[in-house]
């Protein structure tokens, strides 16, 4: 009976730590609520577009170091070096927040984070993704079928 009830124990705290990761239409009609659509002149498609490419929707997401030691966290990979602090090595924390408030389940903070970088000189070209996978794309795809 003890087994059984430790291995419920740790069933649930698993489920509790899983990532949420949002489905295409939950994420546009989010970030379509909190005015994405159109901000800075990139329309819904660009921002689910780098999203997907970026953490595959996954709130959760935290990349890989990069080269100058860096990382990349939750939905919009917000880097460390530029946007928020992890506190590991310098940062310019644009954002001022931690890179841990950006791996929860609410992203409203990356949001208002996202709209903060867009407004940089490099705009959405700040993230590789975009740029690779985005960037002059047809996106009409990315938000066909949801109800906006």
């Amino acid at each position: 009976m003890k087994a059984l009830l430790a291995i419920t124990f740790l069933c649930l705290l698993v489920a509790v730590n899983e990532a949420k990761v949002f489905e295409k239409c939950e994420l546009a009609s989010i970030l379509k609520r909190h005015g994405m659509d159109g901000y800075y002149g990139y329309s819904l498609g660009n921002w689910i577009c780098m999203a997907y490419y970026e953490s595959r929707f996954n709130s959760r997401a935290v990349g890989p170091t990069n080269s100058n030691g860096s990382r990349d966290y939750g939905i919009f990979q917000i880097n460390s070096r530029w946007w928020c602090s992890n506190g590991q090595g310098r940062t310019a924390n644009g954002c001022k927040s931690s890179c841990s408030a950006f791996t929860d389940d609410n992203i409203t903070n990356d949001i208002q984070c996202a709209k903060r970088i867009v407004q940089d000189p490099n705009r959405m070209d700040a993230w590789v993704a975009w740029r690779k996978y985005c960037k002059g794309k047809n996106l009409s795809s990315w938000t066909r079928g949801c109800k906006l």
